[in-house]
């Protein structure tokens, strides 16, 4: 997503001629290049699928759109697989139409979990929640701290489901070291990502990301804390950045990779 103006092709010579071992995939561009083209093409430059997005959207009270959400789900489930990585990352939904009930919709994302989690575990998937910004909670996701996210995912094994740890959306948080010793105690760190807070937010939010050492996160402390916890698995790079996404792809993802070497390592 950090450098979507790339095609696949273009992304995964990129990443490669950079020496970047691994790359987190989104569905709809590997729907359009065709999902079996692009395991191949991932698996024959040698990269890994770090994780897939995203599922989820699982907080619908109508029968029709709960049952199409779950078949959803089951299916990113599969791509994943398909695609060789064990990481389906969940953006979890927010509040349904006219509904103010919070408690409600985080429980219906529980329910579905029970249904999804042993799903994906036969097909060597883990499901990650990710926690999202309060500012998303009401049209994106109600699940907005690490708190609230292992409240959910500690209802399953942990091979089933975890959570995802994402520095843009959590760098506020004053508990979120002692949530993230508790996520690495449990085994459930799944996913660990990186983008900056930049002020002032642009008018359109989502594609409020900004580069590596732009803004307001620590993020070599974010690293630090995650290490601590145990988890040494990839390190994803995910920024929605309309700046970012007019320039030359290939200029972002070097100066991506420089930035990462400055800012984390």
């Amino acid at each position: 997503m950090t450098a979507k103006q790339l095609s696949l092709p273009a992304l995964v010579n990129g990443l490669s001629s950079l020496r970047v071992p691994g790359v987190g995939l989104w569905r709809e561009p590997v729907q359009e290049y065709g999902l079996d083209a692009a395991a191949k093409l991932v698996r024959d430059a040698g990269l890994a699928v770090t994780s897939l997005c995203r599922g989820g959207f699982l907080t619908a009270t109508e029968p029709a759109a709960r049952a199409a959400a779950l078949d959803d789900n089951r299916a990113a489930v599969d791509e994943a697989a398909t695609l060789g990585t064990d990481t389906l990352v969940l953006v979890s939904g927010g509040l349904p139409p006219d509904s103010k009930d919070l408690a409600g919709a985080r429980e219906r994302i529980a329910d579905a979990l029970a249904e999804l989690g042993p799903y994906a575990a036969e097909r060597g998937v883990r499901l990650a929640v990710e926690p999202l910004h309060p500012m998303f909670a009401s049209d994106r996701c109600v699940v907005s701290t690490l708190a609230q996210a292992l409240d959910i995912a500690e209802r399953f094994p942990a091979e089933q489901v975890g959570i995802v740890v994402d520095t843009y959306h959590l760098w506020w948080d004053d508990t979120v070291a002692a949530q993230i010793r508790r996520a690495g105690q449990g085994g459930r760190i799944h996913c660990f990502q990186l983008a900056d807070w930049v002020t002032p937010l642009p008018e359109g939010v989502l594609n409020g990301r900004g580069q590596i050492g732009d803004g307001a996160v620590d993020m070599r402390w974010f690293r630090d804390q995650v290490g601590a916890a145990g988890y040494t698995g990839p390190v994803e790079v995910e920024i929605f950045n309309d700046g970012l996404w007019a320039r030359d792809g290939q200029e972002v993802l070097a100066e991506t990779v420089a930035r990462y070497r400055a800012h984390v390592l």
